[in-house]
């Protein structure tokens, strides 16, 4: 999921779309991929048209598990996939203090920001 939102965020930084454009459900050859291999080909869309990550804000929406303590080992796996230091990444999280499907714990969110700056 976090991985997703991020994928939209720099899809949409180049406006590009969104992941359901490049790997649509209904596509048989994305059925059970790997939300990684994804990621490399969208950073592959953003390096391709000269761009690098300038910095990248994720928001992990959750009543529980509770996130903090798998913060340091998020921002140093994003930070490696697109190519970045790990102080260009944020990954926080929040609770929704009861409201809609996160807030009754049936399931968990995420919303990313990216900010690509030009190579050339």
């Amino acid at each position: 999921m976090v991985l997703h939102a991020v994928m939209d965020a720099l899809l949409g930084a180049l406006a590009l779309g969104d992941i359901g454009r490049h790997f649509p459900d209904s596509d048989p050859r994305f059925r059970g991929a790997r939300s990684t291999d994804l990621a490399r080909t969208v950073w592959s869309l953003v390096t391709d048209r000269g761009y690098r990550l300038g910095n990248l804000d994720v928001v992990v929406m959750a009543e529980a598990p509770r996130i903090a303590p798998h913060v340091p080992a998020m921002r140093a796996s994003l930070a490696a996939l697109f190519e970045a230091a790990q102080d260009q990444v944020s990954v926080k999280a929040t609770t929704l203090e009861g409201m809609g499907f996160v807030g009754r714990q049936e399931g968990i969110a995420a919303q990313a920001v990216a900010l690509l700056l030009a190579t050339r």
